[in-house]
């Protein structure tokens, strides 16, 4: 689960990309293109389909020797050249600039334009890999790799057409795809984050190791002129999966994709996870787990579900001290996302902007079946390392020939775009248990739930929630609610203590109420007792 945090690493280097003011790709001669097929989206399903039938072919490399010395830093001083932004000048308002190969990006992506004649039938060119599209040194081991070797990744740049508020397109990307089936983009605060993927295959299994399959192709629909939206079809190809994915990207105030997914297995999976999500979470509030000078460390602090009977679900994110994998079984989610609800500058005090990270939430399209929302959760100790996953996982296994085809949506936003109609929460806290002036007792760990707006801001006076609590073991004392007193109207806050022998997980719940009304999304949590 650390390659993606390597990913990108690498990328970071690469974040400014300088002027860009190329003519599109149609009307560079510089841009070397190669070859006109015909193309659809169909046919490259069929592909997917025909290689999923056929055993696996690792795809031909450059030499491992030369891409080995295009370590961090020798990666880091290759820029793409502005000249080369393909859609520079349009059509369409965003220019697309490319990835290069190395230690860390071995795996050769092969570009294509796809142009529509005026009949409307669409036909692919290959860019062709140069190293004279990219600036760097001369004595870089770059310049070794043959002629054709392929490029590593893509993103695309800001609007060209700018406007009141938008950062300038040539020094600022709002998506980028780079490193197995790896993606990202950013959300109304203008950073990266957390990314998704196209697939997960055997993450964190015991008995196996877990499989990145790559994108091995992807295809630029030229765009409308007036369009804010890009298409770009992608090839998935590894030893237990092949897929072809439509990506519709749209942006606006955040950044919204519509994916359409087919997948066919090759031989048989023990974790086959869709529309998966992945981000990092060391420590918070909740829990510091981390010795280190910040409050709190994450791209995300929590999982949000809303399953297919309504109820909205909060689950704070764990580090825990083994692996652990958490699953939410139902019959078909109406969606769930890696939030980061927390937009404190304070509670981080980081300089890289942790408050700004975009939350990703997955919208399912159409029936996906009986099936589970899963978490996994990787112990770390450092931020550098991805350890959180959320992903749909089928009931049914995948077994060799199964074949999948899926839709569904990703919303990069500051806010989750479907919030909860119930007070939302906000903060999970913990410490050691007991009453005030008294002998604080072994074994007794005390939470204070804090719950924000929603029917809890139009209280009658003298109202009081009622927690409603349940735990899979375990004890609950000391339980009471009180307004959080910092005269913002709606924020309350929920106090236990919590008793439990032995060691194992304890999943607790909660929610606020009162009568029969319910104020309060549901509240999860898996305790790790100390020994």
């Amino acid at each position: 689960m650390t390659d993606r945090r390597t990913f990108l690493a690498a990328a970071a280097a690469l974040a400014a990309v300088g002027r860009v003011p190329a003519t599109a790709a149609a009307a560079m001669p510089r841009l070397a293109l190669r070859g006109r097929a015909p193309f659809s989206f169909d046919a490259l399903v069929e592909r997917a389909r025909r290689m999923g039938a056929a055993d696996y072919r690792p795809p031909p490399r450059p030499p491992q020797a030369i891409l080995d010395r295009i370590d961090y830093k020798a990666h880091g001083q290759i820029r793409f050249k502005p000249d080369y932004a393909l859609f520079a000048d349009g059509p369409g308002q965003f220019p697309v600039t490319f990835f290069h190969l190395g230690r860390f990006f071995l795996v050769p992506v092969q570009m294509y334009v796809v142009e529509r004649d005026a009949a409307g039938s669409a036909a692919a060119r290959q860019i062709v890999y140069d190293d004279d599209y990219f600036d760097m040194p001369a004595d870089s081991p770059a310049h070794e790799l043959p002629p054709g070797s392929g490029f590593a990744g893509f993103r695309f740049q800001e609007s060209r057409r700018g406007g009141p508020g938008r950062p300038d397109w040539h020094d600022n990307d709002w998506v980028a795809f780079l490193g197995a089936s790896y993606f990202r983009a950013i959300g109304g605060l203008y950073q990266y984050g957390l990314s998704a993927r196209g697939i997960l295959v055997d993450a964190a299994l015991p008995d196996r190791p877990e499989e990145f399959p790559d994108f091995t192709e992807f295809y630029f629909e030229t765009p409308q002129d007036d369009a804010d939206t890009v298409t770009v079809y992608a090839l998935l190809d590894g030893p237990s999966v092949a897929g072809a994915f439509r990506f519709d990207m749209r942006r606006a105030d955040d950044v919204r994709m519509e994916v359409d997914a087919a997948l066919f297995v090759r031989r048989d999976i023990g974790r086959f996870g869709l529309a998966p999500v992945t981000s990092m979470y060391w420590f918070s509030e909740t829990r510091k787990t981390g010795d280190d000078w910040r409050p709190e460390v994450h791209d995300s602090d929590g999982l949000a579900l809303w399953n297919r009977g309504g109820e909205y679900i909060w689950r704070p994110l764990n580090n825990p001290p083994r692996i652990i994998t958490s699953s939410f079984a139902d019959g078909g989610p109406r969606g769930f996302g890696l939030l980061q609800r927390d937009r404190n500058f304070d509670h981080y005090l980081d300089g890289v902007r942790y408050e700004r990270r975009p939350s990703l939430w997955v919208e399912p399209i159409g029936d996906w079946g009986a099936g589970a929302v899963q978490l996994l959760e990787i112990p770390t100790d450092d931020e550098i390392h991805d350890n959180v996953v959320a992903m749909w996982v089928p009931q049914a296994p995948a077994v060799r020939g199964a074949a999948y085809r899926l839709r569904y949506r990703l919303y990069w936003s500051a806010e989750e775009p479907f919030p909860p109609p119930l007070a939302r929460c906000v903060a999970t806290r913990t410490g050691n248990g007991g009453r005030p002036g008294e002998p604080r007792p072994k074994g007794v760990r005390k939470f204070m739930v804090e719950f924000l707006g929603g029917p809890l801001a139009g209280l009658a006076k003298g109202t009081l929630p009622e927690a409603v609590l349940s735990a899979s073991r375990g004890a609950f004392s000391y339980v009471f609610v009180e307004a959080v007193p910092d005269g913002v109207a709606g924020h309350w806050r929920a106090q236990f203590d919590f008793t439990v022998d032995g060691t194992e997980p304890a999943e607790l719940r909660l929610f606020l109420k009162s009568g029969e009304q319910t104020l309060s999304e549901t509240w999860l949590y898996q305790y790790h007792p100390s020994p």
